[in-house]
């Protein structure tokens, strides 16, 4: 249904500007490729030095180098174990080949005209930025289908991702893990359930949900909740079947299909934290129950309530029974692994477990997107599927608003999903300024200054607190008064664990490991991942919960006494100790054991069976490495 262009749109006298415009609105597909090429063009330049020296600071990302590094290299297809962690079994990672598949790409892409070395570098800065441009279209889209016919509020949605950094990080070069994707898909879905195209919507909303899934199960909430979605506009919109029957065929089908395609062998068993046969089942029943629920003669919106109650509470204890497990936790860790580890993880705390100048800078778009879904949902009101459509932006926003109260990692998305509301307002404030007159111009302007500091809250907040000296009194008062001496103290002690959280990661500090042949060392969980990235040695462990044995064997080890440490580095095969002082995840174990082997350390108070090791190098490195003597 076409719509007219309302008082939404700006009003620009014909000329060239005119021109622009139009043109931009016939080729937005194009257009928006080309801000992306600038954008990602911009990127690579910034992160120039850290593609040199291959700065993957994120254990994950060095884990997904790793992954297609060695499937390259022979490993199979399905066999997604890690063998240079905890070996000679090896780590079992319950990721998906499907994120390997661009990085592998690029790599065999660029070693035509490259050094294996450089090829690898400029793949994993690449990638990253593909999902990037899904991710613009998509908002795009969105966008355009919530505002009228002829409104540019759509320009404003694919830039605003700049002004998200906890979801703009994802994106960025070196940033391979899978999360970039996964959010990507996330977006593309709620495009689907907008899309007027009930067909193309529904097939989209589908596919790009089974990708998501295949890819790993951290957003299976959001999933869920846009299938819940569609059922709703199901149940009280006559003909909306032919967005549910697609998008259940397309989300069964593409399941099975990927499942078959990608699943690892490990994922072949009945495992909540992948892609599995449990999922496949379920997530199968769903979108038979939705395709019965299509072909039933149901005439009423209380019939087809009533109806899909039904089958939903029959697929729901059919789950539950089959699987409990799934619902007290996808990681099916023990206790102790979640109070020694887990718990220490900052992404997996509340936002409400921030400090506010974290928090606020967090929370900003959510808030505000939520509050201009609401705004436009009222604005809408008597234009039914345009206020379906706004009523399922605000419902997502709000859903993901409420995750970030149970865990922080649900910000990127909490914000990304924000994105199109605020686009909208933006615009919409923008036109009110050029066409109001008198108050209502003020009036705009005051809302486009909210809005601005809104959507650059992790800029403009800092600033505000150094500029509101009387606030910051306040604030200070409230919390138990310290020293200068401490207070120098303290900055001084952060600033060293932010040192050696970066040197010791560095490639240039690591790389001297190289002189010593091939052996297990013994280290923190968090460096793991990037000692094998850069080096030909094996570790203990790795921050991945499959790993879970072998990461309370270190907590244990550190947590323990000398003779402690040492049988436990014994039954690992342990040849080496890295010690990294200030290491962040070291002061965890400084803190709860300061009688333990690794606090001990750290003073200090070495055993006589521990041999300081030295490497030629030409410069100081951060670590002290020592052969362990059994």
């Amino acid at each position: 249904m076409s719509e007219s262009i309302d008082s939404n749109a700006l009003h620009i006298p014909p000329g060239p500007l005119a021109a622009a415009r139009y043109w931009a609105e016939d080729n937005w597909v194009w257009l928006t490729f080309l801000i992306w090429l600038g954008i990602a063009c911009y990127f690579l330049q910034v992160r120039a030095e850290n593609i040199y020296w291959f700065t993957l600071s994120d254990t994950d990302d060095n884990m997904r180098y790793l992954q297609v590094h060695d499937w390259l290299a022979g490993q199979g297809w399905f066999d997604l174990r890690q063998y240079r962690v905890n070996p000679p079994g090896g780590a079992d990672i319950h990721w998906s080949r499907l994120v390997d598949l661009p990085i592998a790409g690029l790599m065999l892409l660029f070693q035509l005209f490259m050094e294996q070395g450089d090829a690898e570098r400029w793949a994993c800065a690449i990638a990253p930025l593909l999902p990037l441009l899904l991710l613009m279209l998509s908002l795009a889209l969105i966008t355009r289908r919530l505002c009228p016919e002829g409104s540019s509020a759509w320009i404003f949605a694919i830039l605003l991702p700049l002004a998200a950094p906890m979801g703009l990080v994802m994106f960025m070069p070196l940033r391979i893990d899978h999360h970039g994707w996964q959010l990507a898909f996330t977006v593309t879905m709620l495009a689907g359930i907008v899309d007027r195209k009930w067909l193309r919507g529904g097939l989209v909303a589908g596919l790009a949900s089974a990708l998501s899934i295949a890819i790993g199960m951290e957003m299976i909430v959001y999933l869920a909740g846009a299938g819940g979605l569609i059922a709703l506009r199901w149940v009280f919109k006559d003909g909306a079947a032919r967005r549910m029957l697609p998008y259940a065929l397309a989300l069964g089908g593409g399941t099975g299909i990927l499942y078959v395609g990608f699943a690892s062998t490990a994922n072949r068993a009945l495992v909540c934290d992948a892609l599995s046969p449990l999922w496949v089942a379920t997530l199968g029943m769903a979108a038979g129950g939705m395709v019965l629920l299509t072909l039933l003669p149901l005439k009423s919106w209380q019939q087809r309530l009533a109806a899909g109650i039904i089958v939903g509470v029959i697929i729901g204890a059919a789950a539950f029974t089959l699987w409990p497990q799934c619902f007290t936790g996808a990681y099916q860790i023990s206790p102790e692994l979640q109070r020694l580890w887990l718990v220490n993880i900052r992404e997996a705390k509340s936002i409400l477990d921030q400090p506010t100048a974290k928090a606020i800078p967090m929370l900003a778009l959510p808030i505000g997107g939520a509050i201009a879904a609401l705004i436009a949902s009222y604005h809408v009101r008597r234009d039914t599927e345009r206020l379906w459509a706004w009523g399922t932006v605000a419902l997502m926003t709000l859903f993901a608003l409420v995750l970030m109260l149970w865990q922080i990692r649900a910000t990127p998305a909490a914000q990304l999903l924000a994105i199109p509301a605020l686009a909208w307002a933006g615009y919409a404030l923008i036109e009110r300024v050029f066409t109001a007159r008198g108050p209502r111009r003020i009036i705009a302007i005051a809302a486009i200054s909210a809005l601005s500091f809104i959507i650059w809250a992790h800029d403009l907040y800092p600033i505000v607190q150094r500029w509101m000296p009387q606030a910051s009194n306040k604030a200070a008062s409230a919390q138990p008064a310290i020293s200068p001496d401490v207070a120098r103290s303290r900055s001084a002690y952060m600033k060293r664990i932010r040192q050696a959280n970066a040197q010791c990661r560095t490639r240039s500090s690591l790389t001297p490991l190289n002189q010593l042949p091939a052996a297990t060392l013994f280290t923190l969980v968090d460096l793991g991942p990037r000692i094998i990235a850069t080096t030909h040695h094996s570790v203990v462990a790795g921050p991945y919960h499959r790993n879970g044995r072998a990461i309370l064997d270190i907590h244990h080890a550190f947590d323990g006494n000398a003779e402690t440490f040492r049988t436990i580095a014994r039954n690992h095969g342990a040849a080496y100790f890295l010690l990294c002082s200030d290491f962040p995840e070291g002061t965890i174990y400084r803190s709860r054991s300061p009688h333990g082997f690794y606090a001990q350390m750290e003073k200090g108070n070495v055993p006589e069976w521990l041999v300081p090791v030295t490497l030629k190098t030409e410069h100081d490195l951060p670590y002290t490495l020592y052969k362990i003597e059994y």
